[in-house]
């Protein structure tokens, strides 16, 4: 009875604790970003604001892996690192996937949902960063071009939104046109955790068991698509294939018959 108690305890410590850190980190570069951003515009504070939200999640991902919060494996993503323009398309089991994979390469530019852009938490830094709102769909396909060919590396989640449905939710069709616009080749990224904490749905506040198993391979690359549409449709069914018995299949829910 007692050590369950401690542990429980524990849980809230760690879990509550990470969500305060989480908070703090990005209100202090919000603080920095905020001025840089009005001295410096949206152009030359790029490379900073790039940087500056990589290191501070860096921090923030340093921070879980050691109270224990989580078993972090990233390093796959290093590769990556000096390896010219790429879109980079994850599956998105978890709020926590664009952070944890900023913290690992200082040139990255995210598509980003337009109301995160306009979160006191996070807007300025991501403004600052040269950060891409997913709305209006013209604007984001010509702007993500724009880092591809200057070159960074764009993240892009081809679901759009968090994971509901084993193993992916079915996919929107952005990340291929975007590819044959750009020529800029797909580099798949294949996330599983054990927990579906943070997934869609999940309350803040709401704890789960610690620490949470959470890793990150590459997939396969693929060159640039000659048609966009078909290679949504292909890049989908490979990350079924790809995910078939991931650890997130536990606790994602299946899709009924005949949905799709």
């Amino acid at each position: 009875m007692v050590i369950r108690a401690l542990a429980f305890v524990r849980t809230v410590v760690v879990l509550y604790g990470s969500l305060l850190v989480f908070a703090l980190v990005c209100l202090t570069w919000t603080l920095a970003a905020l001025p840089l951003y009005l001295v410096l515009g949206g152009g030359r504070g790029t490379k900073i604001g790039r940087i500056g939200i990589q290191r501070g999640f860096r921090f923030y991902a340093s921070w879980i892996h050691f109270v224990g919060a989580y078993r972090l494996d990233l390093t796959a993503i290093d590769a990556l690192i000096g390896g010219g323009p790429v879109i980079l398309a994850p599956n998105h089991p978890s709020v926590i996937d664009a952070i944890l994979i900023v913290t690992r390469h200082p040139n990255l530019v995210c598509i980003m949902k337009s109301g995160l852009m306009n979160n006191v938490l996070l807007g300025a830094g991501a403004r600052l960063a040269g950060y891409i709102r997913n709305d209006p769909p013209r604007r984001m396909v010509r702007e993500a071009i724009t880092v591809l060919e200057q070159g960074a590396v764009l993240l892009l989640f081809p679901e759009a939104t968090r994971t509901t449905e084993a193993p992916v939710n079915p996919f929107l069709a952005s990340v291929g046109l975007i590819a044959k616009l750009a020529h800029a080749p797909v580099q798949t990224l294949l996330i599983e955790t054990d927990s579906p904490y943070l997934s869609k749905g999940w309350p803040w506040l709401r704890l789960t068991r610690i620490p949470i198993t959470y890793r990150v391979r590459l997939g396969e690359r693929f060159a640039a698509p000659a048609d966009a549409r078909a290679f949504d449709r292909m890049l989908e069914e490979y990350f079924r294939r790809a995910l078939a018995g991931s650890l997130q299949e536990r606790w994602l829910a299946r899709p009924s018959q005949g949905a799709r």
